[in-house]
């Protein structure tokens, strides 16, 4: 065997451990809180990415809420919203999640993932334009027939962590045909977290009306030097477990030195 392809067979092997150390290493953290999931991180500026579960990752779920990110765009494309301070009038309905009940603005509709607040948006919007919308923007994929106030939540509109993630690339990038001041307002309303070193926009879903429930965690997180996206969906066996995916996303990144806290 020639030297050179000794060493090109040394560096194959050294990629093919190299990913699956990085499997491993992320699988423990899903096997320690005893999580059935996934995760998919991928950088803007290399070909970088870290992958758990790839049979997972390529199905899709119902996108629950996090879908706002797209109809918060699709709504103010359509001026049924004015901005984030666009407010939704309560109508006295008692909810069980406490921070519905009471007028929102589009920023709290969307951290609180009000359902009433997007539902009336939906009726606006209308069936026919969310149909041209998802198809033009090859959103996962939406079944026929479908509710125009329910079909994110019931499973109608199904997405893989695959998907969102390339999906959030186009939002980063401004690739789709969406006005600047709406992606502005987007943006400062999908911040979770910023400091001096990293700024984190994410949204979270929860497919609660679906059986087996699916919880996801999806955003990108802007360093000082790359943008790293990231989707997580876990299924959620009880209500406890929902603050797991943020959680095991944020202990990833960490992991992976994407988020460096000091």
């Amino acid at each position: 065997m020639s030297k050179l392809l000794s060493f090109f067979i040394f560096i194959i092997i050294s990629a093919s451990a190299a990913a699956t150390d990085d499997d491993r290493e992320i699988e423990k953290l899903f096997s320690e809180k005893n999580i059935d999931g996934t995760i998919v991180i991928s950088s803007l500026n290399s070909n970088k990415s870290f992958i758990y579960n790839t049979s997972r990752a390529n199905r899709r779920f119902a996108t629950a809420s996090t879908f706002k990110i797209l109809n918060t765009l699709i709504s103010l494309k359509e001026n049924v919203i004015s901005g984030k301070n666009h407010i939704f009038k309560w109508d006295g309905h008692i909810y069980s999640h406490t921070p519905w009940n009471g007028d929102q603005s589009l920023e709290t509709a969307f951290r609180t993932s009000c359902v009433w607040c997007y539902q009336d948006l939906a009726r606006q919007v209308g069936a026919e334009k969310y149909r041209s919308y998802i198809h033009k923007f090859s959103y996962g994929k939406l079944s026929e027939p479908f509710e125009e106030t329910t079909f994110w939540l019931d499973g109608s509109l199904k997405i893989s962590a695959a998907e969102q993630v390339k999906f959030l690339k186009k939002i980063y990038l401004r690739s789709l045909a969406f006005s600047k001041s709406s992606y502005q307002q987007l943006q400062q309303i999908m911040i979770v977290k910023q400091t001096p070193d990293y700024i984190i926009r994410a949204k979270t879903g929860w497919a609660e009306r679906l059986k087996p429930q699916v919880g996801w965690y999806v955003g990108y997180v802007e360093t000082k030097d790359d943008v790293w996206f990231f989707a997580t969906n876990i299924v959620i066996r009880k209500k406890s477990d929902l603050p797991l995916r943020q959680k095991i996303t944020r202990e990833i990144l960490k992991l992976k030195r994407i988020l460096i806290d000091t």
